[in-house]
């Protein structure tokens, strides 16, 4: 066994799952220079939610917080999560578009691509596995980790299999939901190694406190990577804390190499963080606490949570427990789909309308028939053709790669943004984030204006015309 490498989320993930990932890029300047020295496997700083919260909330160009993150860590590998065929928007894109994000992503300075599939259809992730080995990145694709009966070892080795033969570079384990256990994580990455030649990464999620032993048991199975985060915004729904599992394998066979005093020179930093989020009430200690309901009832945290509000808004917050029943019926319906975004919101919305109409399927959501016709992919399972033709009526069902279905649509994309375009990956934030895009680029626009009238005036006022 090598030795074990570590990817720090505490940039991404880490602030995405505790404080809805309102991290800024001035809040991140000052400790970038000292990350980079620690000597980390990569370092995950962009993708998943960060590139709507730059735009929505934060008021900031993400190519630009890309571009100054690359700059302040020369010496270590960035990496970004990208939802295969959605990129990072909420839908499936034409692969011109897709083809160029990446290379944009490339060029401004992404070294590895964690491309995964909420449906694990490795159809569409075909586009962005040969788009990031055309820009020479390191594609890796992650298996969404999920429970339920047809989601065997043998399930997850025929996908392992797949991915491989597709030509990614490595294997993420992702289990978004904490499901994993130490034994199962030990028993999962014995058997994808035995299929694989390619090297496995970890990723867990701290909620039901088991996070660090199934890292553990991961890694004396044979894990070469695993995630990990900065103490102060680690545990929760965020990771195992870096400095612990560092001094957990230190003098090893497994030892990272990392050093713990460097490391708690970058903890000091986020601790006065974490204490002004604390403050600002943005960091929820709640968020902190350990919540194994995610294994008694097989669903995400953020689900859970989602179900009982979409319950209260209807007035029928104590049929929770009959939603939570229906659950994995509707899930059984519609193919054992992993209760991931988007299909976690997916199954979970039409569980509720089942239970409070009082009638399986007599209201059916939009997402919940384009799930079943298979515009999100192929499910693990098929559906039956009876209950496809129930929901969606006499629509023809989708069985193609979805995106096979999309006209190239860069160029139309092109002309809509023009009048905002000040670079050219101002496009890709436009594909993905439309009306949110165009408001941010207005700002921009309103602040470079006054900017400019103020050097203006000061000109003028030094010399009078």
């Amino acid at each position: 066994m090598a030795q074990v490498k570590v990817t720090e989320t505490v940039l991404r993930d880490a602030h995405q799952s505790l404080i809805a990932t309102r991290m800024t890029i001035d809040e991140m300047l000052p400790i970038l220079s000292k990350m980079d020295k620690i000597g980390y496997y990569s370092a995950e700083v962009w993708g998943g939610a960060t590139f709507d919260s730059c735009l929505r909330f934060l008021d900031e160009d993400p190519w630009e917080r890309l571009r100054i993150i690359r700059r302040e860590m020369p010496n270590t590998k960035l990496q970004m999560l990208f939802r295969g065929q959605n990129m990072l928007g909420y839908r499936h894109y034409a692969d011109d578009v897709l083809e160029y994000f990446v290379q944009k992503s490339v060029a401004n300075g992404i070294d590895i691509i964690r491309i995964f599939d909420a449906l694990n259809d490795i159809r569409n992730l075909k586009t962005a596995i040969s788009a990031a080995k055309k820009e020479k990145a390191h594609a890796q694709v992650a298996i969404s980790y999920t429970l339920g009966e047809v989601f065997t070892n043998e399930y997850y080795k025929e996908y392992a299999k797949r991915i491989e033969a597709e030509g990614a570079d490595s294997i993420c384990i992702k289990d978004m939901a904490a499901l994993l256990t130490p034994y199962k994580t030990a028993e999962l990455v014995h058997e994808l190694k035995s299929v694989t030649k390619l090297p496995i990464q970890l990723h867990t999620h701290y909620t039901s406190g088991l996070a660090s032993m199934c890292l553990l048991k991961g890694i004396e199975a044979g894990a070469d990577v695993i995630d990990t985060a900065m103490s102060p915004l680690a545990l929760g729904t965020s990771h195992a804390p870096t400095e612990s599992m560092v001094a957990a394998l230190q003098g090893t066979e497994y030892d990272t190499g990392l050093d713990l005093v460097a490391l708690n020179e970058v903890r000091d930093y986020f601790m006065t963080l974490r204490e002004k989020y604390i403050a600002s009430g943005l960091l929820d200690t709640k968020m902190l606490a350990t919540d194994a309901n995610a294994l008694i009832y097989q669903v995400p945290g953020g689900m859970l949570s989602n179900l009982l509000s979409q319950l209260k808004q209807a007035g029928k917050a104590d049929q929770l427990t009959e939603v939570l029943q229906e659950v994995p019926r509707v899930r059984k319906d519609s193919g054992f789909p992993p209760l991931v975004t988007p299909t976690s919101q997916i199954v979970g919305t039409q569980a509720v309308f089942n239970v409070i109409t009082g009638e399986r399927y007599k209201t059916v959501t939009k997402e919940f028939k384009g799930l079943v016709r298979g515009e999100y992919g192929k499910t693990p399972v098929e559906i039956d053709p009876e209950f496809r033709k129930k929901i969606c009526g006499d629509q023809e069902p989708i069985d193609c790669r979805p995106a096979d279905l999309l006209k190239p649509e860069l160029e139309s994309l092109r002309k809509e943004a023009a009048e905002w375009t000040e670079q050219e990956e101002d496009v890709l934030s436009y594909a993905q984030f439309g009306q949110v895009a165009t408001k941010f680029f207005e700002k921009r626009r309103n602040k470079k204006f006054n900017i400019d009238a103020d050097h203006a005036d000061k000109a003028n006022a030094v010399h009078p015309v």
